[in-house]
């Protein structure tokens, strides 16, 4: 199994959509956990793209490829038109403004929403602002925050203030991706750093 799960790794960061999304009904098949193909297979190819777009030069056709690639396989893991009932209540979702990559923010939205929590998304490149004002509006449980370059994390570190500030004090505030994960949720003024969008899922469970 676990060589089934590296070939996934292998067929994602490929771009290869229409064998990953084949090895994915193989695990499914062999009776491997839905978490277990997210977080050993899904996230680790992930986790191997996001050093990709660290680096000066990279393929932006290869990381769009191995982005649809991904979202092919979540939809068989969670079909779109599986009947939802939203009452964990809300999350808002958000890529702030300067970074314009979503693949994590979208994940975590199906994993929340399948199960019980009504996710509002504001969307990749978004002023925090716009992220205040919706939090405001909405009254939702907890804000997530997608972070793969590091130029938002002085954006980030803004967040749980201006909530503070509109009077938001229980809101509670994660984080993740790649240029959250090499610090701390205290220097980035956050409730909640997570490692995987499980640990999320988890944290919200436990408020």
């Amino acid at each position: 199994m676990k060589n089934k799960l590296n070939r996934l790794v292998e067929l994602l960061i490929e771009g290869n959509q229409k064998e990953a999304v084949e090895e994915t009904n193989s695990l499914l098949e062999a009776g491997m956990p839905i978490e277990k193909i997210i977080s050993h297979g899904v996230e680790q190819a992930m986790s191997q793209l996001d050093d990709k777009c660290t680096v000066e030069q990279f393929n932006l056709l290869e990381i769009m490829l191995a982005g649809r690639a991904v979202m092919g396989v979540m939809n068989i893991l969670y079909p779109p038109t599986q009947a939802r009932v939203y009452d964990k209540g809300k999350v808002v979702l958000a890529t702030l403004e300067g970074d314009v990559h979503d693949l994590g923010k979208n994940i975590l939205k199906m994993i929340l929403e399948t199960n019980g929590y009504e996710v509002i998304d504001c969307g990749k490149d978004c002023p925090v602002e716009k992220l205040v004002n919706i939090v405001q509006a909405e009254k939702p449980i907890a804000v997530g925050l997608s972070g793969l370059i590091t130029t938002v994390i002085p954006k980030i570190v803004t967040v749980k203030s201006r909530l503070v500030e509109i009077g938001c004090n229980n809101v509670k505030v994660m984080g993740g991706g790649a240029a959250l994960k090499q610090s701390t949720a205290e220097r980035l003024n956050l409730d909640f750093l997570a490692q995987t969008a499980f640990d999320c899922l988890n944290y919200l469970k436990g408020l």
